[in-house]
């Protein structure tokens, strides 16, 4: 079920006809190319909205010793980042592309958008195109970073 302050959230843009951008993520570990990504994101439109991976979709996504950081504090750390209408958290069923479809359907964003190493682009693509969307990628991957290997490193210089 949406969020009600999501719910009112869509309904004010959808009546204004503000472009809506949707991104969906984990987001564990902010780090500048989260950042770089999200901002590309909301130069595509009105507003910006941003659902967070559940803590258990992320244990399944992951592996059990992620995440890091519970939901809360991720849509927390999300939030202040100022750049988003909305953050909410995803449902925790939300591995089948009949999920994905759902939650489109409930939004109807005018993009979605995703970086270049997003997996499964073709059928978000045509997910977002069967609701009157389209899929930008926003980004291209900096194989440099990422929050499993910032993990990763911070875990071997621990040991």
């Amino acid at each position: 079920m949406m969020p009600l302050s999501l719910q009112k959230k869509l309904r004010e843009l959808h009546d204004q006809q503000k472009k809506i951008v949707l991104v969906t993520g984990v987001f564990d570990v902010l780090h500048e190319e989260h950042t770089r990504f999200l901002r590309a994101a909301a130069q595509l439109a009105d507003a910006l909205l941003i659902g967070v991976e559940s803590d258990v979709r992320v244990k399944q996504i992951k592996g059990s010793t992620r995440p890091i950081h519970n939901q809360e504090k991720r849509v927390s750390q999300l939030k202040s980042l100022r750049v988003a209408e909305e953050v909410f958290i995803l449902p925790e069923q939300f591995s089948r592309p009949i999920d994905h479809e759902n939650l489109i359907a409930s939004i109807k964003p005018t993009f979605l958008a995703v970086s270049s190493h997003t997996d499964h682009l073709e059928e978000k693509k045509r997910i977002i195109e069967k609701f009157g969307g389209e899929l930008k990628v926003v980004l291209e991957q900096n194989p440099e970073i990422s929050s499993t290997k910032i993990i990763e490193r911070f875990s071997s210089q621990q040991s």
